[in-house]
């Protein structure tokens, strides 16, 4: 009986494709929540892991302990420092608009800036499409929230069971691929993980050093602006200059010389983790070109927004993983010299 062993491995890879190409030209954003939960998956698998390693417990119990964790640590700082926060936000909120009409006047000098103030007619922001715009910010909002509740639910469920849904996803593989389909699992999630240990290393050392600069020099809400930079560090490259934004609209005001420092503060912070801290951090982890990083940023970002904007680094990193077993190790090297 002839053997149809190859056949099957390329019929059942030509399935998965097509389910894949699919999902992407029907519901594209699907998969960057999945993605997303399957971050979370592997923050809660390897924070519980590790606390069910040093404790003897088993890992759901661990990873149970580590969520409840950081319920409690959230639930502490929203009462250590949630007066100060929310004091500070309002602030912000206040300062902010006053901050961006001074910027506005001081443009206004010139006569380019007059041009482009003119362009920008504040009565416009009255209009019925401007109506329309909020209501679908405010319908976005809530989107949002579904979304990050979907997310952490997929990553709950992903973290204490992730043999089930591997097993399910090597099921649709012929037999004869599964163990290298095991393999590059095993890859993409070693990758995931090292990306993500990097990154949230950091992201605390940007939001501590920024706040602490900030509040060295005398700018007020400084805290408030680190924490922004802290979280805006998990987008490598443009996260850096959104998070320079407030800070250096707020020394406006206080004239040249504060914008300077403020501007000297970020740019210090960004160097120092760009050339000094994320090295030192990949050279046990993951390391990606600069130039493929703000491209799958840019490609991603134009396609799906914030969304693919936030998660174009991780999908970058995978992608290499894959594309490095499956395509390179797998296809090119097995050719005969």
């Amino acid at each position: 009986m002839q053997d149809r062993t190859p056949t099957r491995r390329t019929i059942s890879l030509v399935v998965l494709a097509a389910a894949l190409i699919l999902l992407l030209l029907v519901a594209p954003d699907v998969l960057l929540v999945i993605f997303a939960g399957i971050l979370f998956a592997v923050f809660f698998g390897g924070g519980g892991g590790w606390i069910a390693r040093k404790t003897g417990m088993p890992r759901p119990l661990g990873i149970g302990l580590f969520i409840l964790l950081i319920l409690i640590a959230l639930g502490g700082a929203m009462l250590g420092f949630a007066p100060a926060m929310a004091e500070q936000f309002d602030q912000l909120t206040e300062e902010i608009p006053a901050a961006f009409e001074s910027l506005r006047e001081r443009v206004e000098q010139y006569s380019w800036g007059q041009r482009l103030t003119d362009a920008i007619d504040p009565s416009s922001l009255m209009s019925s499409e401007s109506g329309l715009a909020a209501a679908s910010a405010v319908t976005g909002t809530f989107g949002a929230l579904g979304n990050f509740v979907i997310m952490l639910f997929i990553g709950i469920y992903g973290a204490l069971d992730p043999g089930l849904y591997r097993s399910g996803v090597l099921a649709l593989l012929a037999p004869s691929l599964r163990p290298r389909a095991d393999e590059v699992m095993d890859k993409a999630g070693n990758t995931l993980r090292s990306w993500l240990t990097a990154q949230l290393m950091a992201m605390t050392a940007v939001g501590v050093l920024t706040g602490l600069g900030l509040w060295l020099i005398g700018i007020p809400l400084a805290f408030i602006l680190g924490l922004i930079a802290g979280l805006l560090a998990f987008i490598p490259n443009i996260g850096p200059v959104l998070a320079a934004v407030p800070g250096i609209l707020l020394a406006f005001p206080e004239g040249q010389s504060t914008v300077l420092m403020v501007l000297g503060v970020y740019v210090a912070v960004q160097a120092l983790e760009s050339y000094i801290l994320t090295p030192l951090i990949q050279q046990e982890k993951v390391s990606l070109p600069p130039a493929l990083i703000i491209t799958a940023q840019l490609l991603l970002g134009v396609l799906f927004g914030i969304l693919g904007l936030a998660m174009a680094t991780p999908l970058a990193a995978v992608g290499m993983t894959l594309i490095g077993a499956l395509y390179v190790d797998d296809y090119l090297e097995r050719e005969r010299a």
